[in-house]
């Protein structure tokens, strides 16, 4: 009895510790400024200090002293509270205060979140095998927006967490409207050379729902855009996207804004100069073996996964067991090793061979192999147009800088008037995988804008393999916190 009623007692005790805290509280929402000031204890003070210098950091930041007016609103929920924020810590419902202490919190966290991942850093997968070996497939990375300053929201009003759809509902996860204009703030160091970039896709500013690859403009170029727009059921609505609500991809950088960029059979030239490979550097070959083919510990030794092991079984072989695979110098010096291993051949395209390359539906015999050479666009560079450059450029000056385009008679008409030369706003960069044959990047969809650019992986945060079970292999622990670019000192 005396144990009931001593918990009995404890039990009413806290509940006339919670009431007068309570009642604390609500005496802070009544009276004059003054007043409500004199109650503030000296603890809230002092968060309420340490709030007030991040606060202002950020604006000094942000550059823009017209949201310094949001501080008057931070020390109305510290401080004065006129507006009654936390009203249901002082119901008598014990479920109110405690359903509304689990939104507060979930409010609060979210809040957090959507303003770590705008300006700080955010955490992405590789969907793809694009960066192989350089990075993964199932890799989570974590993205530092610092280093190149992040950029003010251009669509505010989106729900966190989400790039442009919401999971499950299958709809747009932002409103439009407002949309701010491009502004980055300031950041380490601009985009390099052999940096590793995540930016928003640059063709992906218009997408048929249901047919999201390949890309809208290469889509209506094969099939027709009157085709695309017309069969809803099979394509889907053609939306636009804002650019930071664009798909995230990863590349790498290869070509800065002025440098005159071409491909010679693979190999990268920058005004003319012949590039250094990265290490991790990618092509297909054509393998032969004597007919004992590669076995999985092999192919599991090598990384190669399970959807890059193109079996070829040519009858008019002697062995049957031929094999098509992304090697790096390094896996196809091991495989020329092997006994069983015949012969390791580059795969070279037929000359002959039709390739969709950047600018979609113009044939300037440009192949993924062979490209160019074309003169990246640079912030206050003129360019004299000439059909050619028309053709190539048209999405810079019209999707990417919001000018109006025509073209008659091989020549331009910006904004309504006739112009012979263009000078670019913005700087813009030439992004391509490592896996330089199984690749869509800048060959393919053209320059990436600034403004689409959003941070560089800083590290890899875990890894997973998707050809074996969770338990057993499915993570790769050698890859946790490893650095994602090693071929950049």
């Amino acid at each position: 009895m005396d144990i009931l009623k001593a918990e009995k007692t404890t039990e009413t005790s806290v509940e006339k510790t919670a009431e007068k805290k309570r009642a604390e509280e609500g005496e802070l929402q009544h009276g004059g400024l003054m007043e409500r000031l004199a109650r503030v204890k000296t603890s809230r003070w002092i968060r309420f200090g340490l709030v007030s210098a991040v606060f202002f950091a950020w604006v000094a930041w942000l550059g823009n002293w017209w949201v310094a007016l949001a501080w008057f609103l931070l020390a109305d929920i510290y401080l004065t509270q006129f507006i009654p924020w936390t009203w249901w810590r002082h119901s008598k419902s014990k479920v109110t205060r405690t359903v509304m202490g689990w939104v507060d919190a979930i409010v609060y966290a979210l809040v957090l979140v959507y303003f770590l991942f705008l300006f700080v850093g955010q955490n992405y997968q590789i969907p793809s095998s694009s960066l192989e070996k350089t990075l993964l497939t199932g890799d989570f990375l974590w993205v530092n927006k610092m280093v190149y300053g992040p950029r003010v929201p251009q669509t505010p009003l989106h729900f966190p967490l989400t790039q442009n759809t919401l999971p499950w509902l299958n709809c747009k996860s932002y409103i439009e409207h407002p949309q701010l204009a491009y502004h980055r703030l300031k950041g380490l160091r601009s985009v390099e050379r052999g940096d590793i970039v995540v930016f928003n896709f640059p063709a992906g500013d218009t997408v048929a729902t249901r047919c999201p690859n390949p890309d809208y403009y290469t889509l209506c170029y094969e099939r027709g855009a009157a085709v695309v727009k017309g069969n809803k059921e099979l394509y889907g609505d053609i939306i636009y996207r804002p650019v930071d609500r664009r798909d995230n991809y990863v590349k790498r950088c290869v070509g800065l804004p002025g440098e005159t960029l071409a491909i010679k059979g693979g190999v990268i030239h920058i005004n003319g100069v012949p590039q250094p490979q990265p290490e991790n550097v990618q092509f297909f070959y054509w393998v032969q073996t004597d007919g004992t083919g590669i076995t999985i510990d092999m192919f599991e030794k090598l990384g190669i996964s399970v959807e890059d092991r193109h079996l070829v079984q040519d009858a008019g072989s002697a062995s049957g067991l031929n094999y098509v695979l992304p090697l790096t110098a390094s896996m196809k010096a091991e495989l020329e090793a092997k006994p069983w291993v015949k012969s390791v051949e580059r795969m070279v395209p037929d000359e002959g061979e039709s390739k969709i390359t950047y600018p979609v539906g113009e044939d300037f015999g440009w192949t993924h192999q062979d490209y160019g050479p074309v003169i990246i666009p640079k912030k206050g560079m003129t360019v004299k147009l000439s059909p050619m450059n028309i053709a190539l450029y048209a999405r810079c000056i019209k999707n990417y800088e919001g000018n109006s385009l025509e073209v008659r008679g091989g020549k331009a008409i910006i904004n309504g008037r006739p112009a012979d030369t263009y000078t670019f706003a913005m700087d813009y960069y030439w992004m391509m995988g490592d896996n330089r044959d199984n690749s869509l990047d800048s060959r393919y969809w053209g320059f990436v804008p600034e403004d689409h650019i959003v941070g560089t992986p800083m590290i890899v945060l875990i890894s997973f393999n998707k050809d074996k079970p969770l338990l057993s292999g499915g993570i790769r622990w050698n890859r946790i916190f490893k650095m994602p670019n090693p071929d950049k000192k």
